[in-house]
């Protein structure tokens, strides 16, 4: 089984930048296709990023194109969302995913409980 656990969330300033990581505490990631999605307030969840399990693809949302950056360390299990030039509509609640398969659309096997991300303007 595997459990996402994020961390990483917090207050900040637009502009600013902050990073996000997930975490497995049990089986390695290192197979897994891993993504983010984040939610905000009364609307869906939506994709942000995705990678693939050797880290040598990525893709990202429109949105977040040019601005965030995911990454991985499979040696440390930690999948990472570096934010940047953050906005006010970047507040959500950012979920890490895992996948068996990557792929777009990316459909995820197995999610984390989110961490709050909170931009002020």
């Amino acid at each position: 089984q595997v459990q996402l656990v994020e961390s990483g969330g917090g207050l900040v300033q637009a502009g600013g930048s902050l990073s996000v990581s997930c975490v497995s505490s049990g089986r390695s990631l290192s197979n897994y296709a891993m993504g983010w999605f984040r939610q905000a307030p009364g609307k869906e969840r939506k994709f942000v990023a995705s990678i693939n399990s050797s880290g040598g693809n990525t893709a990202y949302a429109d949105s977040v194109k040019g601005r965030f950056t995911i990454s991985r360390d499979n040696a440390k299990n930690t999948v990472y969302l570096q934010m940047n030039s953050l906005k006010a509509e970047d507040t959500a609640v950012y979920y890490c995913a895992a996948a068996y398969l990557y792929g777009h659309p990316f459909i995820p096997n197995y999610w984390g409980k989110g961490t709050l991300v909170t931009v002020s303007s």
